[in-house]
């Protein structure tokens, strides 16, 4: 190493440290001048790097955004798409509903009207039968059970149709009920009691009944010797003519009860007349048998159909109506 001291420099004059100082001053004034302007370059690079990524940043949230918001237009559209397809397909729907009520409308009202037809149909085959029973067989009871079905048949009808219908049923109805039990049953049981009568009638009649009071004077004169009766009408039958008498008179009867059962007013006559016939040739004159006849000849006379005429006119209105349609 090299010990040896360091030379001093010169001394100077103390004037010149004066413009030293002031350009020391003016260096250091500057170098902090520049440090500062340095620093504060740094500052702004470092401020504007940050800015330059914060907006990179937003620029890249902006692109996403702006993506988002495409792909939102982009459903929002492919919605409003569906919506109108959705709008349209109700519609549709809307307008084949309508048309799907208007035609089961139609297939309800052609079904009642359908119900409503078959429900006259069955009426009027009911009503039908039941003059047939009455005109035909007198079958009161018959016809009955035959109103009473055709009345449930015609409940269900509108009011429109079924009200007069329902009327003119009942007041059928009611003239069927007085009716009783039909004119030819009626017939045929006054025609059995008259039998019956006729049966319990005595073959003879004695002289303590009173009639020798209406005998001519010559027959009052022979009674106590002898007892005249008329041979033609009610002589004294033997047992056989008796037998016959009897046999004859239970034929008419029945053919007086077939002739009542079918209507036939000129045979029922007839067998009747024959049954007076057989009952004169059968008994003696008596109260009793004068009764009889008089009920044979009331029998000639009744009914053997029933001729009120409220009975056929719920079949006849029936009838009309459906003409009209």
């Amino acid at each position: 190493m090299n010990d040896t001291p360091p030379v001093s420099p010169p001394r100077r004059p103390v004037r010149w440290l004066l413009p030293l100082a002031g350009v020391v001053v003016l260096g250091v004034g500057g170098y902090a001048g520049w440090y500062v302007w340095q620093q504060q370059q740094n500052e702004q690079a470092a401020q504007a790097q940050t800015t330059a990524v914060q907006l990179q940043g937003l620029e890249a949230t902006l692109d996403a955004l702006r993506r988002d918001q495409r792909a939102s237009s982009q459903r929002l559209q492919d919605a409003a798409a569906t919506n109108r397809v959705l709008r349209d397909e109700m519609l549709g729907l809307s307008q084949r509903s309508a048309l799907l009520e208007e035609n089961l409308a139609k297939l309800a009202d052609s079904a009642n009207q359908g119900r409503q037809a078959v429900q006259r149909d069955e009426a009027e085959l009911l009503l039908t039968q039941a003059a047939q029973r009455l005109n035909y067989a007198d079958d009161v009871e018959g016809a009955r059970r035959l109103y009473a079905q055709a009345a449930t048949a015609l409940a269900e009808l509108p009011d429109t149709d079924g009200l007069n219908l329902r009327q003119a049923l009942v007041q059928e109805r009611e003239a069927l009920d007085a009716l009783g039990s039909g004119p030819r049953v009626q017939s045929l049981q006054r025609l059995d009691a008259v039998g019956r009568a006729l049966q319990g009638l005595p073959s003879q009649i004695t002289g303590t009944n009173g009639s020798s009071t209406a005998k001519p004077w010559w027959q009052a004169t022979l009674a106590p010797f002898v007892d005249i009766t008329p041979s033609r009408q009610n002589g004294p039958l033997t047992a056989a003519e008796q037998r016959n008498a009897d046999d004859a008179l239970q034929l008419e009867l029945t053919l007086a009860r077939a002739a009542i059962e079918r209507g036939d007013r000129a045979g029922r006559n007839t067998a009747l007349d024959r049954v007076e016939h057989w009952a004169q040739r059968r008994w003696p004159d008596s109260p009793a048998l004068r009764a009889q006849r008089a009920e044979l000849k009331a029998l000639r006379e009744l009914p053997l159909q029933a001729s009120d005429a409220v009975l056929g006119s719920t079949l006849q209105q029936l009838r009309t109506q459906t003409d009209r349609r």
